[in-house]
């Protein structure tokens, strides 16, 4: 079994999810997961923005976030949402322990903000919500800079006529 396996399960039952709706939604996670990723979180959710859209099921895992929606009157499986987590930007989650709920929202490459409710069954969940996401997207995300991976200089002995006169310094990444 590998790891997606082995972390799916344990995540999905935690969520509370019958096992018939995991076994649902496993192909379809397991297409856009990979096997040696291990899940973070499984979760119900729905879109505040639009919520008669149908049911939707969040997984959350150490590179990728992937919501898959369920219609209402025929129960099909669509895909969402699948994005590597540091493709997502200007990602906030609001945790409110009085409603038993967390809101988390992110800008896809694409441009679109989404925006998904995170009910949960008691107040100490929305704070076990709240430092996975901290973990997932404070910690594990790093920012995008460009990095210096080597410097390129021209050779220290210069051909007559070629380059200028002397050795040639080259310049540290830091400044």
């Amino acid at each position: 079994m590998d790891v997606f396996s082995r972390t799916f399960l344990p995540a999905a039952t935690e969520a509370g999810l019958a096992v018939q709706t995991a076994s649902r939604h496993m192909p379809v996670f397991r297409r856009c997961v990979g096997s040696g990723d291990a899940t973070i979180l499984v979760a119900r959710c729905s879109r505040p923005d639009r919520p008669m859209f149908g049911d939707h099921l969040l997984l959350l895992t150490h590179r990728r976030l992937v919501v898959t929606r369920q219609t209402r009157i025929l129960h099909r499986l669509r895909l969402h949402l699948n994005t590597e987590l540091r493709e997502l930007s200007h990602v906030t989650w609001s945790p409110d322990p009085r409603l038993h709920s967390v809101e988390l929202a992110a800008t896809a490459i694409d441009g679109i903000r989404e925006r998904f409710l995170i009910r949960t069954q008691h107040p100490k969940q929305v704070w076990q919500f709240d430092a996975l996401f901290n973990h997932a997207f404070r910690t594990r995300v790093r920012t995008t800079r460009p990095r210096v991976l080597a410097t390129v200089a021209e050779p220290p002995v210069a051909l007559s006529g070629w380059g200028p006169p002397g050795p040639v310094l080259a310049s540290s990444p830091g400044g």
